[in-house]
């Protein structure tokens, strides 16, 4: 299986790239900075091009010829997640590429979506709640799936839409909590700020994350929906304690210090028996 990677060099894509090798699959790596993409563990085991898919003379035929599926991860600004060039710029973008890749050929499309689609809704979360974005950086990306969908109605592919929920681990962003975490730590700081740390949110390694993708893709039959996660409601100052047990750090918590964030729910996870049922069909 040949898969074709957008945003092959950010935190989701250059894990999901090793995953695929890991199950042997060839992949094209795409990603627009050459220097970083030569620093990946992967870069002689993959074919790496070097493009801007939001580019205007992009040769979107060029760059899929011969794949069998595209894994679309790329999405420039996050985690600036209230800009409006998500719905402005990318939403408009990243459906062009789409259509594009489909009209070449492409018929197996995994395009990564966000619990952030959800918006504010708390609790356990399904594939079967609506949609209601409450930011724009959920609404372009529930527009693009509405989109995609509409394309289905023209061309035929298959589409895979997976929400991802809170990853964590190598390559994830500096300013994210663990990532500061684990900064305060090595700083050898007194104390770490942040918030009360009650709510309530669905973690992931990213590695796992990865590897539930790559086995969605492998489910070549597979259309529509489906939260990566691990569907299991754990809180922000449980992982923070974890993480602090882990590095063996005596690091005290000034839990509070941070008011709670305004644009997602005190308490919310996801449902993830379809993610379940199907990495059972796959054993």
């Amino acid at each position: 299986m040949k898969v074709l990677v957008t945003g092959a060099t950010g935190f989701v894509g250059r894990h999901l790239v090793a995953a695929l090798l890991a199950r042997g699959c060839t992949v094209r790596a795409v990603a627009r900075d050459a220097q970083k993409a030569a620093d990946m563990p992967w870069i002689n085991d993959v074919e790496f091009v070097s493009a801007d898919i939001h580019a205007a003379d992009l040769d979107v035929a060029a760059l899929t010829e011969g794949v069998d599926a595209l894994a679309h991860l790329a999405w420039p600004g996050l985690p600036n997640y209230r800009a409006l060039f998500h719905f402005e710029h990318n939403l408009m973008a990243d459906y062009r590429f789409i259509k594009g890749a489909v009209g070449a050929g492409v018929k197996q499309v995994l395009v990564t979506g966000t619990c952030f689609e959800y918006g504010m809704q708390s609790g356990p979360l399904s594939e079967q709640n609506d949609a209601q974005p409450a930011n724009p950086y959920g609404l372009a990306k529930h527009t693009l799936h509405l989109f995609l969908q509409s394309l289905q109605q023209e061309h035929s592919f298959t589409l895979q839409w997976a929400r991802l929920f809170y990853l964590h681990g190598e390559g994830q962003n500096p300013n994210s909590l663990l990532a500061a975490l684990d900064r305060a730590i090595d700083a050898g700081d007194a104390t770490f700020n942040m918030s009360a740390g009650e709510q309530l949110r669905d973690f992931l390694p990213i590695e796992t994350a990865a590897a539930h993708l790559a086995a969605i893709l492998h489910k070549r039959d597979f259309d529509g929906t489906i939260n990566c996660a691990s569907g299991q409601p754990v809180s922000v100052r449980a992982l923070v304690e974890q993480r602090v047990r882990e590095r063996g750090a005596t690091i005290g918590l000034n839990l509070g210090h941070y008011p709670y964030p305004t644009h997602e729910p005190l308490a919310f996870w996801a449902v993830t028996e379809r993610l379940q049922q199907l990495l059972g069909e796959l054993q």
